[in-house]
């Protein structure tokens, strides 16, 4: 019963393993597949990840496909073919017989007694005579070779027992080395996968920090401002005429030449101009310059206190 509950149990192992072999390879598709088509312009860390994912995960699933053969081949088979080889299904004949002349034993132990009881209610005749003895002889012959059976039933059953016990933990003992070896084999995939995702991370880290290009055009030049130009101006490079307003920095701005107005959080500034590239042209804190008009937002009013900043 023991064997049968192991090869059921190795057996379900194998068909669940076996699905999840599948889910796993799917898994190392995906992987791949993002790892090849990527075209991220922010660079190719996540790409050359996934691609060592993927790779990593197919040898992990080709080892658990190996441990599901392994099963089968060293635990569940030979374990069903013990529980219906011949040894075994010798000795349960054996047990078998023994346990039917046991019983024709008792019956004609019933019929030897009935006879008994019966010589000594009557008077008794020859023939009741010969009849319980040849029921007696018969019960002894019984009894006899109830006892050589029972001698042979009990030593193959012993040997059975004992060579199914060995055998079945050579079975046990084989199905623990190889998920060992198993564990053993993907663990050194994972710490090979590791190494190289942290190599690859302790790369990013240390290098410089990528130099982010500034999409934004540049401010426009004096002569496009002052309507100076040497050719004939189109409609997007003219400078919009607005109404001078107050606004509020909502964040910082360092200047990157001399024309440009740095800015703090929460600085007032009286706008002048405003370009449809983007800039804005302004005043705070006695200094005049162009900024990002997205850094900033137009304000009503403005509290006293601040419009010593102003100006």
């Amino acid at each position: 019963h023991f064997q049968r509950d192991i090869v059921r149990g190795v057996e379900g192992y194998i068909v669940t393993g076996s699905k999840q072999v599948e889910l796993g390879n799917k898994l190392c598709d995906d992987g791949k597949k993002y790892g090849v088509e990527n075209t991220c312009t922010s660079g190719s860390t996540l790409s050359r990840a996934a691609l060592s994912f993927a790779k990593a995960r197919s040898l992990m699933e080709k080892e658990r496909a190996n441990l599901l053969k392994a099963f089968g081949t060293q635990v569940a088979e030979p374990l069903r073919a013990m529980v219906m080889g011949a040894p075994l299904e010798d000795a349960r004949h054996l047990a078998q017989r023994y346990d039917r002349m046991r019983q024709e034993a008792e019956a004609q132990a019933i019929e030897v007694s009935k006879r008994q009881m019966k010589l000594r209610e009557t008077s008794g005749n020859g023939d009741m005579i010969s009849r319980l003895e040849a029921a007696e002889s018969k019960l002894q012959e019984l009894k006899s070779n109830m006892g050589t059976l029972g001698k042979e039933a009990v030593a193959a059953m012993t040997a059975v027992e004992a060579q199914q016990q060995r055998l079945t933990l050579q079975r046990l003992i084989a199905m623990v080395e190889s998920e060992r070896s198993y564990h053993q084999r993907v663990l050194q995939i994972l710490d090979q996968l590791e190494r190289e995702m942290v190599s690859e991370r302790q790369r990013i880290e240390g290098a410089p920090p990528p130099v982010i290009e500034n999409s934004m055009p540049p401010p426009p030049a004096y002569e496009e401002v002052n309507g100076i130009f040497m050719r004939t101006p189109t409609v997007a490079e003219l400078v919009e005429t607005v109404e001078h307003f107050l606004a509020e920095a909502i964040q910082s701005y360092r200047a990157e030449s001399e024309t440009e107005l740095n800015l703090s959080t929460g600085d007032y500034i009286v706008v002048r101009k405003v370009s449809n590239n983007g800039w804005a042209e302004g005043e705070c804190r006695g200094k005049a310059g162009w900024f990002p008009s997205e850094f900033i937002e137009k304000r009503d009013r403005v509290l006293a206190s601040k419009v010593a900043q102003v100006f």
